[in-house]
């Protein structure tokens, strides 16, 4: 059975650019979201082989250690000519310092290394696997993904992390080119294009409807 989510719940993110997203994904159902960095909760080893097993790791952390509901996020970018890189480590590419200025310098010269100029040779995807977790051990589960190409030099300031450089299937301009309601605002605001709105879709549908 889905379970419905009432009360406070914890955005399990010390990522402040995920945790405004997610704030304003959760202001319509009147959730009342605290983040973990406010309740000053630490950040557990992301040591899973896939997002959903980092965003369950994360969430279930968060949900022991403030005996709340808890709600993470784990997501990143999938290039197809790097084989999937930087996939579940899109963070750890920017280093302790979060430079994801050099994280999407770093993909360009490994696209150019590899000759990859036209945009059929730079086709990428972000995924985001969201996970509700309770401290009784219960979680809900959702996945998705946006598709697009990688433009170069990066466009926009944006948004976070490699939305510069991302060009959604079907548009112009960059994630790093559109403001937050254009990106993930949700019918009938937004188009809810991002991996993050999509996913939630998915999860309003099961955990928040109604």
């Amino acid at each position: 059975m889905h379970r419905r989510i009432t009360g406070k719940l914890v955005i399990a993110t010390h990522n402040p650019g995920k945790l405004a997203e997610m704030r304003e994904l959760l202001a319509p159902y009147g959730i009342e979201a605290v983040s973990a960095g406010e309740l000053g909760l630490g950040e557990p080893e992301e040591t899973g082989d896939s997002f959903q097993a980092n965003a369950r790791i994360k969430a279930e952390a968060a949900a022991q250690a403030a005996q709340l509901p808890a709600f993470a996020d784990d997501s990143g970018l999938a290039v197809d000519a790097l084989n999937g890189a930087p996939g579940i480590y899109s963070a750890r590419w920017a280093g302790d310092s979060k430079d994801f200025n050099a994280a999407m310098a770093q993909i360009e010269r490994l696209l150019q290394e590899r000759g990859a100029a036209a945009p059929a040779q730079r086709t990428a995807h972000f995924v985001s696997a969201l996970c509700v977790a309770w401290p009784d051990g219960h979680v809900e589960e959702v996945e998705a993904r946006a598709d697009g190409t990688l433009v170069w030099p990066p466009r926009g300031t944006a948004g976070f992390g490699y939305d510069p450089i991302f060009l959604p299937d079907g548009h112009d301009r960059t994630f790093g080119e559109m403001t937050s309601i254009e990106k993930h605002g949700l019918p009938p605001l937004g188009l809810g294009l991002s991996h993050r709105a999509k996913a939630f879709v998915k999860l309003a549908e099961i955990c928040l409807a109604g």
